[in-house]
């Protein structure tokens, strides 16, 4: 079970917050939050859906609050629990160490409530060692070896017959896909192409070096939970020790 941090009460403030590619900083009103220096956080207003992080935090001020979006979420960047070296990623076989649902809020914020989404499936399948059977161009399988060899596959779990990617492209997307007997089923990916995507072949080829190393070192570790998630080292780094003053790894 993951270990629960006890929750801070929250200390109003009024909070400057960078965005990356953006000179500068903009205040915002926060009464949601204990904020600190160095956390990440989503916004209300123009850039909503864009992850800042707090450059500077005021408790002492009297403001018209008329005049002053809001923060609305704290990024929780905290990871507890054993990790093992896979190469270009760290692994784990543990549910609670990072959760999709954790990792995603890193990259993007949530759905809102009134968000709607659609989706279907035409039921095609194919093997994990005939990625050609994917039937993609040679330009979108290149440039999908090259994400792949770039690590922008940034997080891959697998619970069950379940999995789920966060790759980096323009913009982070999802790609989710069924996996058992080393059967593929219901590859799907947030950027709405209507044909396979340079996103899921990156997302494949890394699933598939997950798989081989998991096969060849970490097999017992596995087959006990049913579960594996896989965490680039930059990813892990940037998020869940620069910056963070507490927490632990075990490798």
């Amino acid at each position: 079970m993951k270990p629960t941090r006890e929750p801070l009460r929250p200390r109003k403030s009024v909070v400057q917050v960078s965005f990356p590619g953006r000179g500068g900083a903009l205040a915002y009103y926060n009464d949601q939050f204990d904020l600190k220096v160095g956390d990440r956080v989503y916004v209300e207003g123009k850039l909503e859906g864009q992850l800042g992080y707090v450059s500077a935090v005021n408790y002492n001020f009297n403001i018209k609050l008329s005049e002053y979006k809001r923060v609305i979420a704290l990024v929780d960047t905290h990871v507890h629990g054993q990790l093992y070296i896979a190469g270009s990623h760290f692994l784990t076989f543990d549910p609670y160490v990072i959760p999709a649902a954790q990792v995603t809020t890193w990259f993007k914020a949530s759905a809102a409530d009134n968000e709607e989404y659609a989706s279907g499936s035409d039921g095609t399948s194919f093997h994990l060692d005939s990625l050609q059977e994917m039937h993609v161009s040679n330009a979108i399988a290149e440039r999908g070896h090259n994400y792949y060899m770039e690590n922008r596959v940034r997080y891959l779990c697998l619970n069950g017959t379940k999995g789920y990617a966060i790759v980096e492209g323009t913009q982070p997307y999802t790609v989710e896909f069924e996996y058992e007997n080393g059967e593929i089923r219901n590859l799907l990916c947030d950027c709405f192409c209507s044909y396979p995507c340079k996103h899921e072949v990156a997302a494949m080829l890394q699933l598939r070096e997950s798989l081989a190393v998991i096969e060849e070192r970490y097999s017992e570790a596995y087959a006990q939970s049913g579960y594996f998630a896989a965490i680039s080292k930059g990813t892990l780094f940037s998020f869940a020790i620069d910056g963070n003053d507490g927490g632990s790894i075990t490798l």
